[in-house]
């Protein structure tokens, strides 16, 4: 592949950690795992109260246990999407084979993202006031709830007092985001070492939102299907070391992936619905920023929620990008639901295996494509392929769209 002329001179990029909280799986061994074998995470939500919904099917995480992975904080000072970003955060730096030394002496710099930040805990103090009032509210749920937190007690977890730790709000595509700031910084050399991703956990306010708008799938995720229903909230995170060649080759690290550009952008057009043209735009602007043409992607890992609107409207823009046979288009959310702020985080997790590993993770519970869609993605079961770049959407709720393009590391011959 030669890289387009246009691409931002600079540092170039590398993925050399992974730390994951799942509905499929905790760790990248396990996560991997579930990706090639198209495990589901759908099972009964019992993190909250389901009465009074017909359907109370989710993908939440279970066999999380986060005195596992926090060492240096009280894990009953964090809520449970803190907790999940912190572990996440360790499981990346050990995945890394970062010392502490290595970690305090390079990184610079922790941005993730979220959709509900600490809505759980939220959730339960206004049931206590529409219980008992607010005199009777627990103080220690109060403390968790400020969604900076995210970000900061993964520094305060490692010691890290003079780094930049962001929590980036932008909804469903904030992974993406996150991980698009992180790769400004190092590529530009302001850091070193950027610990990036997202975290959400599943909440009442936002389940009974989708619930309201008449999206929530009866039992299962079917992405680009004839017969797809909508969505299933999940709920996890996805954090990733991005580090400088340099630095990642110095100290002999594994290196999954490359990260080669990323493209945002925000139509405002509507609260809810997606823009073709400007999810085909946030598209280019991607490719644009890589230095990469279209033709160059071999596999786009598709937003894919399962909804009509959405799964039909990133088809179409994926095919105003790529011509009438666009590569082949998968949704990862069949099997893990829609994690929200973690969402595109871990696809860019799961894309990042895919190309290190050979293989394309499938879109499972796939029946017949809708042909308003006309993708292929992959169903049901993963495939072997020798991939070399990779496209991973972010779409968001108010047009937040992230878009990021990762690449296969083949040393200075690329």
């Amino acid at each position: 592949m030669v890289l387009d002329s246009r691409r931002p001179e600079g540092h170039r990029v590398v993925l050399t950690g992974f730390g994951v909280v799942s509905s499929v799986g905790l760790g990248v061994a396990d996560f991997g795992a579930a990706m090639r074998a198209g495990r589901s995470g759908a099972r009964p939500i019992t993190v909250f109260d389901t009465a009074g919904f017909e359907r109370t099917t989710g993908c939440e995480v279970v066999g999380f246990r986060p005195e596992e992975w926090i060492r240096n904080l009280p894990a009953e000072s964090m809520g449970r999407a803190t907790q999940f970003a912190v572990a996440a955060a360790r499981m990346a730096v050990q995945d890394a084979g970062l010392t502490q030394s290595e970690l305090r002496d390079q990184a610079g710099l922790i941005s993730v993202g979220t959709t509900d930040g600490e809505s759980h805990d939220l959730d339960h103090l206004v049931q206590t006031e529409v219980e008992r009032g607010p005199h009777d509210f627990d103080p220690r749920r109060a403390r968790r709830i400020p969604t900076g937190r995210l970000a900061a007690a993964v520094a305060q977890e490692f010691d890290l007092t003079d780094v930049e730790a962001i929590t980036i709000p932008t909804a469903c595509a904030a992974g993406n985001y996150a991980i698009g700031y992180g790769f400004d910084a190092v590529r530009s050399g302001e850091v070193e070492l950027a610990l990036c991703g997202g975290a959400d956990a599943m909440c009442r306010k936002t389940f009974a939102g989708f619930y309201r708008v008449g999206t929530i799938a009866p039992d299962r995720c079917q992405p680009f299907d004839v017969d797809r229903k909508g969505i299933l909230t999940g709920e996890g995170a996805g954090i990733l070391v991005l580090e400088r060649l340099e630095s990642a080759l110095a100290r002999g690290a594994r290196i999954y992936a490359e990260a080669l550009g990323y493209g945002l952008n925000c139509d405002a057009h509507h609260p809810v619905a997606p823009d073709e043209d400007s999810v085909a735009n946030a598209m280019r602007l991607a490719l644009d920023n890589a230095g990469v043409k279209p033709h160059e992607v071999d596999l786009v890992s598709a937003h894919g929620t399962g909804t009509r609107a959405n799964d039909i409207t990133e088809a179409r823009a994926v095919r105003q990008v790529f011509g009438a046979e666009p590569p082949r288009t998968i949704s990862i959310k069949s099997m893990l639901g829609h994690s929200m702020g973690a969402a595109s985080a871990l696809g860019a997790i799961a894309c990042s295996l895919a190309l290190h590993q050979g293989f394309i993770p499938p879109t499972i519970n796939h029946v017949q494509t809708d042909p308003e869609c006309a993708v292929d993605c992959v169903p049901n079961h993963s495939v072997e392929a020798d991939l070399r770049v990779v496209q991973n959407n972010g779409l968001a709720f108010g047009g937040n769209n992230a878009v990021v393009i990762l690449g296969r590391y083949e040393g200075d011959g690329r």
